[in-house]
């Protein structure tokens, strides 16, 4: 019942039907700039949705793997970076 005022989380913003975020690579500090979509990635699970996003930096190719849950109003409940961190949405460069 109170999942729906949720706050989101201050490493992501909503950007209509997308989640954006960005992840500092642990390898060589590169930036990767994330697009989730609310319509197409998602899968079902239990009560909220989870994504399983694998990320390549165009600059150096370092790897990260990004793993999210979220609840069905695409409020996010857990994120995980495995190779690199989610910068808070304050910290993000344009």
């Amino acid at each position: 019942m109170f999942g729906m005022f949720r706050r989101q989380d201050p490493r992501f913003r909503e950007d209509g039907n997308f989640l954006l975020c960005q992840v500092r690579t642990d390898r060589n500090g590169e930036v990767i700039k994330v697009r989730l979509s609310k319509t197409s990635e998602m899968s079902l699970e239990g009560s909220g949705y989870f994504v399983r996003k694998s990320l390549i930096g165009p600059e150096t190719n370092d790897h990260a793997l990004l793993e999210v849950r979220l609840t069905r109003a695409h409020k996010v409940t857990n994120a995980t970076v495995d190779g690199g961190s989610l910068l808070p949405a304050k910290e993000w460069r344009a």
